[in-house]
């Protein structure tokens, strides 16, 4: 089939036309690669758990209540990840330490002491203590770091090969975090202090993560021809990074960089990044390190999609940036934030869609108006399967 990256009709298996008859893989690929499609990909992000629990009042199905169920109930486009554990393995039994009628306060299977509330709401815990202070901590702490840990792939890896290669949809794999790991392991004060007071143990533990990654990345890049790699690293406030820029080059940078070249080496060309708030700062040391998409593009930290594309061009790839908040204003809101977005759809390398999960702020009659607006802007057909049998594959 030919290629072109400059808007012109292009011939597919199924007939002439700009990228019709695509499947999922093939639409999300080329409009990564500012290629022509039939509609942009049809993503979410997800929701927070008290958003289930309101909208359920509101009309959504009880079956409903996890994030793979309301992808099938909604209808999205599958995007999977190759199930591969690049963290901490295995995790620890949970050990509730002290309870009262409101609170419990545990340590968890990553070796988080934390207080807990009791009523099922996702507010963020209280953490009172951290499984790494020192070098010592580390120590113990890296043994469940272990790159040759067999369980790291499941036992029916070899059994699911031939499904993976003869897909339809977008495969790839998580490649872990360079700092907001460490962050959770010694959190956000203690990995501050030990950027100042412990620098050598903070470039341990970044090492430590890229030679894991780079190690247990390798099977899969062999096995699986993937489409995508992402890092996690919610490392930016809405003030901006959480590290200076200057420490970011000199020890993320070079790392993200051998992890990057591994990926594109095997024919890998998309690597994002998940990290929330004013990432502004970090964009060109994230392409500088070969990491080209940003994600969720959160507009209210003051990371602007648009902003971004008319600074990098074509060498930043986008997903998110729709502003929660228009949401959570009705459907008065809605319509100006798409009309923002859908601008900038149309100039190929970016999925739009809400950025951060979806608050229980946003009624659920109003996220269907955005998803029938966002939907009927972008030319992406609404799903072929009737909302009942939706709520049976969200149960499956």
């Amino acid at each position: 089939m030919p290629e072109e990256t400059d808007g012109r009709p292009v011939q597919t298996e199924q007939g002439t036309g700009v990228g019709t008859g695509l499947d999922h893989r093939r639409r999300w690929l080329r409009t990564f690669r500012f290629q022509s499609v039939d509609h942009v990909p049809d993503e979410e992000f997800g929701y927070w758990t008290d958003t289930y629990r309101v909208w359920q009042r509101e009309g959504l199905p009880r079956e409903v209540a996890s994030e793979a169920a309301a992808n099938r109930y909604f209808g999205f486009a599958p995007r999977a990840r190759v199930p591969v554990v690049m963290g901490v393995r295995p995790m620890l039994p949970v050990r509730v330490l002290e309870e009262d009628e409101r609170h419990r306060v545990i340590v968890n299977g990553l070796g988080q002491t934390l207080l807990q509330h009791k009523d099922g709401t996702s507010s963020i815990p209280h953490f009172i203590r951290f499984p790494v202070e020192n070098r010592t901590d580390w120590l113990e702490f890296r043994k469940r770091l272990d790159p040759d840990d067999p369980a790291r792939y499941p036992a029916n890896w070899e059994q699911r090969l031939p499904e993976w290669r003869r897909r339809d949809y977008p495969l790839g794999i998580a490649v872990g975090s360079l700092f907001g790991w460490i962050r959770n392991w010694m959190g956000f004060e203690g990995a501050a202090a030990a950027c100042i007071e412990q620098p050598a143990l903070v470039e341990e533990m970044m090492e430590h993560v890229t030679e894991l990654v780079l190690h247990v990345l390798r099977r899969a890049l062999a096995d699986v021809p993937l489409d995508f790699a992402d890092f996690w690293e919610d490392m930016c406030f809405n003030s901006g990074p959480m590290i200076s820029p200057r420490l970011f080059r000199r020890w993320m940078v070079p790392r993200y960089r051998r992890i990057t070249d591994l990926l594109r080496g095997s024919g890998v060309d998309i690597v994002y990044v998940d990290c929330d708030g004013d990432i502004t700062e970090l964009v060109p040391l994230w392409l500088e390190a070969g990491v080209h998409c940003m994600f969720p593009l959160e507009i209210r930290a003051g990371t602007r999609p648009e902003d971004l594309r008319a600074t990098y061009g074509r060498d930043v790839l986008l997903m998110g940036g729709v502003d929660k908040t228009a949401l959570i204003a009705g459907k008065r809101g809605v319509d100006e934030e798409l009309a923002r977005v859908v601008r900038l759809t149309e100039q190929g390398g970016y999925i739009p869609h809400v950025d951060h999960r979806c608050p229980p702020d946003v009624t659920f009659d109003t996220y269907l108006y955005y998803l029938k607006r966002k939907r009927e802007l972008l030319g992406v057909p609404e799903p072929e399967a009737p909302a009942s049998e939706r709520v049976r594959a969200a149960m499956s």
